[in-house]
């Protein structure tokens, strides 16, 4: 017989906490003073249940509130796309104006990487080369844009295409920018994921392109994952929605890489 995570443990989840976990999943994300208003509970009450589905290894402790537990997979696609959908529409923004018109682009698989395609919609002269079916998608129809897919395995979770095939055909270009996503950053500026053959796909386009921008939320900056594409010192230029850590931009500054925070442009 299957067992769910939650029946897999002896002691059985309190009902609040399972309708927490719920939500969690549901949205990618909790915070301790909706929670305390829905249950009609204290804040403190909250975080003793957020302590308690930490310590089962269900949740992932974030200030304010929690992420679904993710130590060695990612969250959901749906999931991802509702965490920080704000900061990520801005960070699509700003990091879209450092692109020029009549230039080449590749932009990986990522939700926030998504939202930088859609603000060069109203580009001319992008050839864009992407491994992200959602990207060509959101390109469909945009004339002054040319859309390059590369070859490979397609992803039916996230539409992300991988693989040996679509290393070989992203070593073919040098292009002006790529557009990186990652789903966690250490505090020492090492660039993480997840899925091992989309690290070596991401590292194939950071070493095929002569600018490298890293489009991140600050929850990245919570995570944590179990593979390195890279280093914050390899980028040209971070755009993110809060500021980074003293080690951090000590990196950033050591390295002339341009930081670019989306709270205070906004």
């Amino acid at each position: 017989m299957h067992l769910s995570i939650e029946e897999r443990y002896i002691e059985p989840i309190p009902v609040r906490q399972a309708e927490i976990l719920k939500f969690a999943r549901k949205s990618g994300r909790v915070a301790v003073e909706p929670l305390a208003s829905e249950f009609n509970v204290t804040p403190q009450t909250i975080r003793k249940d957020l302590n308690d589905l930490c310590n089962r290894g269900l949740l992932y402790r974030v200030h304010g509130g929690a992420v679904v537990s993710s130590g060695v997979s990612n969250f959901g696609y749906g999931a991802r796309r509702n965490l920080a959908a704000e900061a990520k529409q801005q960070i699509g923004r700003l990091a879209a104006a450092l692109i020029p018109d009549n230039c080449s682009v590749i932009i990986n698989i990522g939700t926030t990487t998504e939202q930088v395609a859609l603000a060069l919609r109203s580009r001319m002269g992008l050839r864009v080369i992407t491994n992200n079916i959602n990207v060509v998608n959101i390109l469909h129809g945009h004339r002054d844009i040319e859309v390059i897919v590369t070859g490979g395995v397609m992803r039916h979770s996230d539409g992300g295409i991988v693989g040996e095939a679509a290393i070989d055909f992203i070593q073919q270009f040098k292009v002006d920018f790529a557009i990186i996503g990652a789903s966690a950053i250490e505090g020492d500026g090492s660039v993480l994921d997840y899925d091992f053959s989309e690290v070596k796909v991401a590292q194939a386009i950071i070493k095929n392109a002569r600018s490298k921008i890293l489009v991140v939320d600050s929850m990245k900056f919570e995570r944590t994952a179990p593979m390195r594409i890279a280093h914050l010192s390899q980028m040209s230029a971070i755009v993110t929605d809060k500021p980074l850590s003293s080690e951090q931009m000590q990196i950033c500054v050591e390295n002339e890489v341009d930081l670019i925070i989306a709270e205070e442009e906004s």
